[in-house]
C-alpha cells in the first residue's frame, strides 16, 4: 500500500536544493509525482506531491525533517485521498489580470472568487514595469474551477466592476478540453 505526502519546502535559494530533496525521496523508493517550484525574493519555495510505500513513510519523513540541518525546512502533510475533484465542476476557466500595481488587488479578486464558490486552482503573479513610464505593473493569471450552476455573466460583470475600480484589465476564457 502507498501513502501520498504533500511537502511544502522553503530554503535559501542555492544550487542543489532540488537534488537533495529528490535524492532523499529516491533513497526511500519514493516517487516524485507533481510539483510547483519557485524562486521568490532570494528564497526557494515549493510544493511537491510524493508517493511512498507505507512501510517506508516513517523513515522518509524522518530523513526529510533532518534536512532542516541544511536550512531546508519542510512541512509534511499526509494525504488520505489524492483524487482530483475537478470532475465535479461545470467548467474550468483561465483568468488573466493586468494593471497598475497597488495593495489589495489579489484580495479583491480572491474575495470575488470565494464569494461565488470558485476554486482558485492555480495563481501566478508577477511585478514588472510599464513601458515608457516605468511605473509598477501587476499581472496575475491562473486557473479557476467554477461550481455547477454559477452564472458566468454575473461573475464577469462583477469582475468588470473590479477592473474599473482598479484600472485593470481582467479577462476569463475557457480552458480547452484535452
Amino acid at each position: 500500500m502507498n501513502t501520498n505526502l504533500i511537502l511544502t519546502v522553503i530554503s535559501d535559494d542555492k544550487p542543489g536544493v532540488v537534488e537533495a530533496l529528490a535524492r532523499t525521496i529516491a533513497e526511500h523508493n519514493g516517487n516524485w509525482l507533481e510539483s510547483q517550484l519557485a524562486h521568490l525574493a532570494g528564497k526557494f519555495a515549493g510544493v511537491v506531491q510524493v508517493q511512498v510505500a507505507s512501510d517506508s513513510e516513517s523513515a522518509l519523513v524522518t530523513q526529510l525533517e533532518a534536512m532542516s540541518a541544511q536550512n531546508i525546512r519542510i512541512f509534511i502533510d499526509r494525504v488520505e485521498n489524492s483524487r482530483s475533484t475537478a470532475g465535479n465542476s461545470e467548467q474550468t476557466l483561465f483568468f488573466h489580470a493586468v494593471g497598475p500595481d497597488r495593495p489589495g488587488i489579489v484580495r479583491e479578486v480572491a474575495h470575488t472568487f470565494a464569494h461565488y464558490g470558485i476554486n482558485m486552482e492555480k495563481l501566478d503573479t508577477r511585478l514588472s514595469s510599464m513601458p515608457y513610464s516605468g511605473e509598477p505593473l501587476f499581472e496575475a493569471e491562473g486557473t479557476l474551477t467554477l461550481p455547477q450552476g454559477l452564472d458566468r455573466t454575473e461573475l464577469e460583470e462583477r469582475l468588470d466592476d473590479i477592473a474599473n475600480q482598479l484600472a485593470m484589465d481582467i479577462s476569463l476564457r475557457n480552458v480547452p478540453s484535452l
